[in-house]
């Protein structure tokens, strides 16, 4: 065992006897007034397909107030969502600036009813210390992930064993419920669902009345690029399928991104002689208010297929790796597409054949 492995067994056990919770019924004996979940370790497409969570929550307790704190790298996924009345930013670079760490202990000592440490994909152990922090009447996380048990399961007062074996199907947003199922809070509604408002939908207006005043008939959006190199389908055959609809039907397209697909959209741009517009570098609701307007969006697995997912415009996202099974987005408009864990093996024909059943269905 190396030194780190045994301070870290020091640690958990010191933790323990300073912070160990008595364990409680899978019971609540009041109806609570502020609830406090912890999500702070995912990427935002993580955060955004927990929204069901925090559905569930508000369907059961519509007069509590729902506190989430979520990361730098995933809270605007969230940003204004109606179901969180209070968004906190949990920044770990900040932890030992004075103002900061007394700011963050103001917002965890707010005399929470419930604080719930959700699990998908990983146990974070800071989201365990976070709750327990907060001094909240009763702690509810994971005691174990898959058969693997938590370190810090003792500091909750309820801890639930989550396993994807016994369905490993689950959509994640099904899945994420299991920590709060034994208490009654559940939904019917699996939907993502991102909120925006009027400042949103005239950025999204800016952009659509910028393209060229040729007559279209679809107004399509793609996203080219992933974290993930492994989710990221040809870009040659986005170029050959943006060229094929191109020519059966009235079209226009844009594209979606950040700086850091600037590799991918410089590509497109150039294969496609500057056609197009680019949405680049927006913020959440904007992309979701543009896509809300569109006929239709293509997208590789990753985090804006879950923003596109949180709309009711028709979509097609392409899977390599992933099981789309836990993770595509849900709804009478969303498909996917997935042939085995290479992502190329999926052809322009499969994606352009889809894109017209849809489209024929759309149209009767």
């Amino acid at each position: 065992m190396s030194v780190k492995d045994h301070f870290r067994k020091f640690l958990i056990k010191l933790l323990k006897k300073i912070l160990e919770a008595p364990e409680l019924p899978l019971k609540l004996t009041a109806i609570p007034s502020k609830i406090l979940v912890v999500r702070q370790h995912n990427q935002f497409g993580d955060l955004l397909a927990s929204v069901s969570l925090f559905r569930a929550i508000k369907e059961k307790y519509p007069d509590c107030e729902l506190t989430l704190i979520a990361s730098p790298d995933n809270y605007f996924a969230v940003e204004k969502n109606k179901y969180i009345d209070r968004l906190v930013v949990y920044d770990r670079r900040k932890i030992f600036h004075p103002e900061y760490f007394f700011k963050l202990k103001n917002i965890l000592r707010r005399d929470y009813d419930i604080a719930v440490v959700p699990a998908t994909v990983a146990i974070s152990l800071t989201s365990c210390l976070i709750a327990s922090f907060s001094g909240a009447k009763l702690k509810i996380g994971p005691a174990s992930l898959n058969g693997e048990s938590n370190d810090l399961a003792y500091l909750f007062n309820c801890r639930i064993d989550l396993d994807w074996r016994a369905h490993p199907d689950s959509h994640v947003s099904d899945f994420i419920l299991d920590i709060v199922r034994p208490f009654g809070i559940k939904t019917r509604n699996f939907n993502s669902s991102i909120t925006y408002d009027g400042n949103d939908v005239a950025a999204a207006n800016k952009f659509i009345d910028g393209f060229p005043p040729d007559e279209f008939n679809l107004l399509i959006g793609f996203h080219v690029g992933a974290g993930k190199i492994q989710n990221r389908w040809s870009l040659e055959k986005y170029v050959e399928l943006i060229k094929r609809l191109s020519s059966r039907h009235k079209i226009k397209f844009y594209f979606t991104g950040s700086s850091a697909d600037n590799a991918e959209l410089s590509y497109m741009k150039e294969k496609l002689g500057g056609a197009g517009g680019y949405f680049v570098n927006k913020k959440i609701p904007q992309l979701a208010a543009l896509i809300a307007r569109s006929d239709f969006f293509i997208t590789n697995d990753t985090g804006v297929m879950h923003v596109a997912g949180a709309t009711e415009t028709p979509q097609i996202s392409i899977f390599g790796p992933t099981n789309p099974f836990n993770w595509a987005p849900v709804g009478t408009s969303k498909y996917f597409l997935r042939k085995s864990e290479l992502i190329d093996d999926i052809s322009v024909d499969d994606v352009e054949k889809l894109f017209e059943i849809i489209l024929k269905k759309k149209i009767n």
